[in-house]
């Protein structure tokens, strides 16, 4: 399955790097996204990739980055969703949206929808990086910005339950026209994650417990290899949430198909794209 294009998001640094550094070493043509030109650059030149500058608080930079994959690549093979973080105050970016949901959820929504058709034609598996914190999610589809009650942990976990429905919805509309969807969690990885991130989730990722326990970017990367090398059906089965490469249960929201289907159409409307 070597020689296929595949595009990660969030790849400057982290899992995204370690992942494309992998994916090359077995043979995969890689196309990296980040935020970051030099830290970009510092990824993509060693092992030869091309790489692509998109900010994701801008959804005008995302729009702008699908169209220049678009024209610039005539198959997608794999896309890896995985750009995200946590921020540590809540902050609006200047398109309107909270702005966990906006980059850890509404981008990669965007960028897989403005693909779409590329994706279709290329039978290509997407790949978005969730997390187990989905199960803290207390999800209000009547605010998805959280205007009330924000909080550190409930917006990255909202976001990361967003990233799941989304994944089950692509596989439910996309399937049958050969879209192979999952989602993963990469488990605690000892990364800039929630570094300037206040509050127990920030003591927690900064205290020495955490960093018994956390994994490194590349054993989570490994992850994004197993599923992105293995056979859908086969190794893994679409539309799944996976902890490691296999399957794992999910709160009862992420298994909600009208709640799924609510915020899809929700966030289409938002976006103001048919999908």
């Amino acid at each position: 399955m070597s020689g296929r294009t595949i595009i990660i998001t969030g790849a400057s640094g982290g899992i995204g790097a370690e992942a494309a550094r992998q994916l090359v070493a077995q043979g995969e043509k890689v196309v990296i996204v980040g935020r970051n030109p030099q830290r970009t650059a510092d990824v993509a030149r060693p092992i030869g990739a091309d790489y692509f500058l998109a900010d994701f608080t801008h959804l005008d930079q995302v729009r702008e980055l699908a169209r220049q994959l678009d024209e610039r690549y005539g198959r997608i093979d794999v896309l890896v969703n995985n750009a995200g973080g946590a921020a540590p105050r809540r902050r609006v970016t200047d398109d309107g949206f909270e702005q966990d949901f906006q980059v850890n959820y509404l981008a990669a929504f965007l960028l897989t929808n403005l693909l779409m058709d590329r994706l279709v034609a290329s039978q290509a598996t997407v790949i978005t990086t969730s997390s187990i914190a989905h199960r803290l999610a207390r999800l209000d589809p009547d605010d998805l910005q959280l205007e009330r009650g924000w909080s550190v942990m409930r917006a990255y976990a909202n976001s990361k339950l967003l990233d799941i429905l989304l994944t089950r919805q692509l596989q439910r509309r996309f399937g049958d026209l050969s879209i192979n969807a999952v989602c993963f969690h990469p488990g605690i990885v000892s990364s800039g994650f929630a570094r300037d991130v206040g509050g127990w989730l920030g003591r927690w990722y900064r205290s020495r417990l955490c960093r018994l326990v956390m994994t490194t970017p590349a054993e989570a990367a490994g992850i994004v290899v197993r599923l992105a090398e293995g056979v859908p059906g086969q190794d893994w089965t679409p539309g799944d949430y996976c902890v490691g490469a296999r399957r794992a249960s999910t709160s009862s929201a992420a298994r909600n198909r009208g709640l799924a289907e609510r915020v899809w159409t929700m966030t289409a409307e938002m976006l103001d794209i048919e999908a």
